[in-house]
């Protein structure tokens, strides 16, 4: 009776689930503006920075040269522009990350810029939290090793020494570009003590994961380079605190693309077999990478017609099917093409063709990182991003298929 019963449940709950999805097919999810106010929005990094529950943003804002921190507003709020401060000014940021370098609870910002500026910043935090959104209690100060050296794209807070405050995994692109390892002080406040250690050379990262690749217990690093020779998706095995001074013990694993333009890369269980893929896209396609117990396999998604040039992609159930689905943002989505989408397969994710679904519609051309999560706390998860032509900005758009 027990069997029956569930077969019953689990079809009356397919047809709710293909009822919601028909009723939401084609038509774009509703966009919620977090702020709009600067020019060149360019990433979202998120973090719990007042211990509230609730995740907030960084944001570096490329064209208008300031980086700032969104605090996520209380419960049925999260539909209105988000409290904000301009926590320092620096010119073409590319990535802006919370990190709480002194370990004094209040969350600090590093920013990555390239440009003329080619330097990265620390901007020190207020030490009262009721001061976090007054602009006037932030410092900023740059880290002079890494002044005038590369054209910094992005950073990964990590432990990596086991000594003194927190470290930084950080990339560029271009002339001399690497991933390295930006080294704490003992007092991070003396800036001319951070110490920088080349790992990698690079052409132009765009990603950087921090992961357990060898199930070993710690976090190696996952990365995504889009150009030059040592292009592609690989990681570095982290050697251990003690060995990781010696540049040489960071051996390089690559997984693929090495032929292709890889951009931003995610992870994640696509086909649930228990072991984490990465899902990579470039202009054409998106390429999953299905981790196997002999290695890496590749299984090509053509991008649907429509769209733009892929930039980004997500992997999680959207419409609460019980089947890991793919978002993914564009870029140069001009006129009448979407600048992102869902996808979803039918008998396998290994099908060559994918259903798409649309979610952004036709304003926005160039979007950048697509992070998933449930803002507005209603049980699915919501796409949040940013884009830089049309000057949409900060924001997030509302998943219609309520898990609650």
């Amino acid at each position: 009776m027990q069997h029956y019963l569930k077969v019953a449940i689990a079809i009356i709950s397919c047809f709710l689930n293909a009822n919601i999805f028909a009723e939401f097919e084609g038509i774009p999810w509703k966009i919620h503006t977090i702020d709009k106010s600067s020019q060149g929005a360019d990433g979202v990094r998120l973090l719990d920075v007042n211990s509230d529950g609730l995740m907030d943003i960084a944001t570096g804002w490329e064209e208008g040269g300031i980086i700032r921190a969104y605090l996520h507003p209380q419960r049925g709020q999260e539909k209105k522009l988000w409290p904000a401060v301009t926590v320092g000014e620096v010119k073409s940021p590319e990535d802006a990350v919370f990190i709480d370098i002194n370990k004094d609870g209040a969350v600090d910002l590093v920013s990555s810029c390239e440009g003329s500026t080619r330097s990265m910043f620390i901007h020190w935090a207020p030490q009262s939290g009721k001061d976090y959104l007054d602009a006037t209690k932030w410092q900023t100060a740059a880290i002079p090793i890494t002044k005038g050296k590369q054209s910094w794209m992005y950073a990964l807070p990590m432990q990596i020494d086991g000594e003194n405050a927190d470290d930084l995994i950080v990339s560029s692109k271009g002339k001399g570009a690497s991933v390295s390892w930006l080294q704490a002080p003992k007092d991070p406040h003396n800036m001319n003590a951070w110490k920088l250690h080349k790992l990698q050379d690079a052409g132009w990262v765009m990603s950087l994961i921090s992961i357990d690749m060898d199930h070993d217990g710690d976090q190696d690093v996952l990365v995504s380079d889009r150009r030059g020779p040592d292009r592609g998706v690989y990681w570095l095995e982290y050697p251990g605190t003690k060995e990781a001074k010696n540049i040489n013990l960071w051996s390089r694993h690559n997984i693929g693309g090495a032929d292709k333009e890889i951009k931003f890369i995610s992870t994640g269980d696509l086909d649930e077999d228990g072991s984490i893929d990465v899902i990579a896209i470039d202009s054409k396609s998106v390429i999953w990478f299905q981790r196997t117990k002999k290695g890496w396999k590749e299984y090509i998604i053509p991008l649907p017609k429509g769209v733009g040039g892929g930039k980004s992609t997500a992997v999680c159930d959207i419409n609460s099917d019980g089947k890991k689905d793919i978002v993914f943002s564009c870029e140069g989505a001009k006129g009448e093409l979407s600048g992102m989408r869902w996808l979803s397969w039918t008998n396998s994710p290994t099908d060559k063709i994918w259903k798409d679904h649309e979610i952004a519609g036709e304003p926005g051309i160039k979007y950048d990182r697509v992070v998933m999560h449930d803002i507005d706390g209603d049980g699915d998860l919501d796409a949040i991003c940013c884009e830089e032509r049309d000057q949409l900005g900060v924001f997030w758009y509302e998943n219609p298929f309520s898990r609650k």
